[in-house]
Formats: structure tokens, sequence, C-alpha cells
């Protein structure tokens, strides 16, 4: 009967848990997952081995981690990768993080491949800087 008892709960428990890469549940953001073994090498040659997939919501992607910086990208999914943070221009959520990462579309500065910087009020992250992604290292 305890076996039966704790598989039921085991089913219960993967099911309300959402699939990589799906929607979050109803009740809120899907937390951000630490990718291993996914490789990224931005337009300076820089390169990473993992990243963090997060919710966030669709917006702009800028060349340096302050608003005055050009806006080299758009983001527009809304479960997107990042590789590292760095501190930047306090934001709306109360914090000087900003996401570094690739943009989905390129508006300008082609040479930059659409790597830029997002502020942490737009990723769903539950605390910043998310735990598991590293500090930038120029930052």
């Amino acid at each position: 009967m305890g076996r039966r008892r704790g598989a039921r709960a085991l089913v219960v428990l993967l099911a309300a848990v959402p699939a990589p890469g799906t929607a979050a549940a109803a009740d809120g953001p899907a937390p951000c997952v630490v990718r291993e073994g996914r490789p990224h090498t931005d337009w300076t040659g820089m390169r990473w081995d993992a990243d963090v997939l997060c919710d966030n919501t669709a917006g702009d992607v800028r060349l340096q981690s302050f608003f005055s910086s050009p806006v080299v990208g758009r983001m527009v999914t809304t479960r997107s990768w990042f590789v590292c943070w760095k501190t930047g221009d306090p934001h709306q959520g109360g914090s000087t993080v900003w996401y570094y990462t690739q943009a989905d579309e390129i508006v300008s500065r082609p040479a930059a491949q659409g790597w830029g910087y997002m502020p942490a009020f737009m990723l769903r992250t539950g605390g910043d800087p998310v735990p598991g992604l590293p500090k930038c290292s120029w930052g």
C-alpha cells in the first residue's frame, strides 16, 4: 500500500511541473533553469558552456547595461536564455542587475549580432542575480 501511494504522489508531482520549453502553469512563471552543455559564443568571441532559461517580457536588448545605450535587438520570445549578468543603470525592478543574451531580432548594429543586455525587471527570476548564472567577466 505504501509503495502505491508513493508512486501516485510522484505522478501528481511530475504532472505539476511544466516540461522544458512549455508554457508556465497558470498560477505563475516557470522557474529559471540552469542548462549545462548549451554553448554560446558572442560577437566578441567570448564563450559560455551553459545558460539559464527564464520567463521574460518581450522587449529591447541594449548594447550596454544602461538605458541610453543603443537598442541592438528585440526579444520576442517570452522564455529565453541568458549567459551572464552585470550591474548597470538602476531600473524599475529596484536593482542594478542586467542580463546578457542574444536578441531574437536584430534592429541595429548588425556586427553585435543582437547580443546585449536586458534589465532584471524584464525577467521573472524570483531573485537577482539568478543563482547559478555567472557574473559577466567584464562587468
